[in-house]
């Protein structure tokens, strides 16, 4: 019998070279099974987003979800993965206090067993941090226009470089995360325009979000592509199936089985010692519904 192919895991220099060559399929995923089957899937790179704050640990947003969140989720995930590109979110507090502890939480990531870390924002201040990353060997997809971190500092979820200045500085921006050594770019919520000059004029992928079909390669949620979250949908999300209905219908239907005794019938039971021979052994009494209960002897 022939030996199975190994299967040729994907990396970030894999990823950089698939620039103009092929779209990059990218979706979150957050825990064993759904990273299982978005890597069976095709799924190029697969983001522990900390998105999981809301989809998952139901917090009201992003900036709820702590290192040990993202590091637990990110372990569980890559124990799933045999194929694409595991990317840990780097979230809220973990790379903005100190470039040291920046290090170490981005390394963190890579120890739980992501090949590299995405990182929101592209300031002076942040491609600092980002340099010293990358020194310590950690990969960083960068990510810009909308940046869920940053909401109250945005004023909300909105679209980013709609006008002219707030443009110019979303390209500039692109253009230093390259220039530093980012391996991608996530760009999310910026007019379909604007993202399509991005990728024209960078080196390295785009990945857009609500950023329209000219960039390198798309994400979404996980659960936003099934149907699985019944929070609100932006717009720029495609529903691929409805998994969450079918999966409140199955459940109703089990329980109204459960409730009605038709779960578990015979075939779905173990068997062993008869009834009658239970009696012979232990005895038995009538129950109050007329059912005999077996009486164990101490």
């Amino acid at each position: 019998m022939a030996a199975a192919t190994p299967v040729k895991r994907v990396t970030v220099p894999a990823v950089r070279a698939m620039k103009a060559q092929q779209r990059i399929g990218m979706i979150t995923a957050y825990d064993f099974p759904s990273a299982k089957v978005a890597d069976a899937a095709g799924a190029d790179i697969i983001l522990v987003g900390d998105s999981l704050g809301m989809v998952v640990l139901g917090y009201p947003d992003t900036l709820s979800v702590t290192v040990d969140d993202m590091l637990h989720h990110t372990r569980a995930v890559a124990r799933g993965v045999t194929r694409a590109l595991v990317v840990g979110d780097m979230p809220y507090l973990s790379y903005h206090v100190s470039i040291e502890e920046s290090v170490r939480n981005a390394g963190l990531f890579l120890q739980a067993g992501a090949q590299a870390v995405k990182v929101e924002g592209g300031k002076p201040s942040r491609i600092k941090t980002i340099e010293a990353m990358l020194d310590a060997e950690v990969p960083v997809m960068g990510h810009i226009g909308l940046t869920p971190q940053s909401v109250n500092a945005l004023g909300g979820f909105m679209l980013q470089g709609k006008h002219a200045e707030d443009a110019r500085r979303l390209i500039d921006e692109a253009k230093e995360l390259e220039r530093v050594g980012c391996f991608a770019l996530v760009l999310e919520c910026v007019p379909a325009e604007l993202a399509a000059f991005i990728t024209e004029r960078i080196g390295i992928p785009t990945i857009g979000i609500g950023a329209g079909p000219r960039c390198d390669g798309q994400v979404l949620v996980f659960h936003d592509v099934l149907g699985m979250y019944d929070g609100h949908t932006p717009k720029f999300v495609r529903k691929y199936a409805n998994i969450g209905g079918e999966m409140q219908d199955a459940l109703s239907h089990y329980l109204a089985d459960v409730r009605s005794g038709a779960f578990p019938n015979d075939a779905e039971s173990f068997h062993g010692t008869s009834e009658e021979e239970l009696r012979r052994l232990y005895g038995s009494r009538e129950g109050t519904d007329g059912v005999v209960v077996a009486i164990t002897k101490s």
